[in-house]
């Protein structure tokens, strides 16, 4: 299944707007506390479909009769661009372990580029409902690799992969490759560059966020 945020006005729209706009991205605060802010109303999108149960809750007058999650998520995110994004998760989901992946796109000579990942630690993911974060899905090639090698390595109960901006190419990528994930998407653009950077996207999420890297 494919959640698209922006199909369904919300609050949402106005966050993934200033993280569009080349002005306000002049403010690396505001661009990760907005990265963050639209990772917490995924995250929240996500839990209407986690599996609750009834519980009782002693309040000082009383019992009250409560659904919670019977378990919190474990949070995956792809470095670096994805720290924020995957804050936005952890501050909903403030009990989840958590994991990070190293993955980097290696351009050769030719204008072609290949994904390298030089960095992944994780808890036991067996049995678990899993989600994995990346801002921006272009091609998909690095979530496809990131996701098939985390299935491969752990019986995964369930499988999240939450974006901010998608390309179409990127969605048809993931679907084709990881069919058993649930996407959630806040938007959805249809074009990539000659360089697989999405158009008109917002740009390098991680240099916006952190700085312009060599």
């Amino acid at each position: 299944m494919i959640h698209i945020l922006s199909k369904n006005n919300s609050i949402a729209n106005h966050f993934v707007a200033e993280l569009r706009d080349v002005t306000i991205q002049k403010d690396r605060h505001r661009f990760r506390r907005n990265l963050e802010r639209v990772g917490e109303i995924i995250a929240y999108e996500i839990s209407k479909t986690l599996p609750y149960k009834g519980v009782e809750i002693e309040t000082p007058l009383g019992i009250a009769e409560m659904n919670i999650p019977v378990e919190q998520p474990v949070l995956i995110t792809i470095m670096r661009a994805g720290l924020p994004f995957h804050q936005g998760f952890l501050n909903v989901f403030d009990q989840s372990d958590c994991g990070f992946i190293g993955a980097f796109r290696h351009t050769k000579k030719s204008g072609e580029f290949e994904i390298h990942k030089r960095y992944e630690i994780t808890p036991n993911l067996d049995d678990r409902i899993v989600i994995v974060s990346d801002p921006m899905l272009a091609t998909g090639r690095s979530l496809v690799l990131c996701c098939k090698e985390l299935l491969s390595e752990y019986n995964i109960k369930e499988l999240h992969i939450a974006s901010v901006i998608a390309s179409e190419e990127g969605i048809q990528h993931v679907r084709a490759f990881v069919p058993e994930a649930q996407l959630w998407i806040a938007d959805v653009d249809k074009e990539l560059t000659s360089k697989s950077y999405i158009v008109p996207g917002l740009g390098d999420a991680g240099d916006l966020a952190y700085g312009n890297k060599e």
